[in-house]
Order: C-alpha cells, then sequence, then structure tokens
C-alpha cells in the first residue's frame, strides 16, 4: 500500500473527520520522482475542541507512527475543529520551499 493511501486510511479510521486532505508534497522537494516523503495533512475534526495544538499534533503523529518511522522524512499538519475552519475560510499552511537537501550539503 503506498504511504498516502496508507495515511488517508489510518486518520479516517483513527478520527471523527468533517473533513480531511492528504497531499503528497515531494514533488516540490529534491526527491527522486514519485516519491513519498513529503506530507501535508489538513484534518478537521470536533475531537480537536479543547485541545492544545501540540496535542492535536501527537494525536495525529501517534496514529501515523509507522509511518514516520518509515518512509515520511516531513509532516506538515493543519489540525482544526469545525469552526476554525470554516472561520478561516480552508487550508492555511504553505509548505517552506525546499533548500535543496543533501544536493546542497557542503559537506557532501
Amino acid at each position: 500500500m503506498r504511504l498516502h493511501e496508507s495515511i488517508t486510511r489510518k486518520l479516517e479510521a483513527g478520527l471523527a473527520l468533517e473533513h480531511l486532505e492528504v497531499l503528497n508534497e515531494s514533488h516540490g522537494h529534491n526527491v527522486p520522482a514519485g516519491s513519498e516523503t513529503h506530507f501535508r495533512v489538513i484534518a478537521v475534526s470536533p475531537e480537536f475542541e479543547g485541545m492544545t495544538r501540540v496535542a492535536r499534533h501527537r494525536r495525529i503523529n501517534a496514529l501515523l507512527a509507522e509511518e514516520l518511522a518509515g518512509g515520511v522524512h516531513a509532516l506538515a499538519i493543519e489540525a482544526v475543529t469545525p469552526a476554525q475552519w470554516a472561520e478561516s475560510g480552508g487550508p492555511q499552511l504553505d509548505a517552506p520551499p525546499c533548500r535543496g537537501g543533501m544536493k546542497n550539503d557542503p559537506r557532501g
């Protein structure tokens, strides 16, 4: 199973979601074509009500522990309540541009 599918299934099974987007952003980084290393998750759930931002991220990280221990190099998370989602008008996270990874590391 591809990482994108695994992440989607685990979040859908582990959270009561009103909205979920799992975006593979690997194409914008210094990785081979078709890679699944950099993801953004946008999760809207009433379960996040009363939780801090850190607690929300921990909840998602716990659900995706296997993926994070394996091939996922970066995971950007936007975890909000339905009210916060409606108030914000949608996704607010912009992934930073890739700095080239090991290709630009002077240590070679």
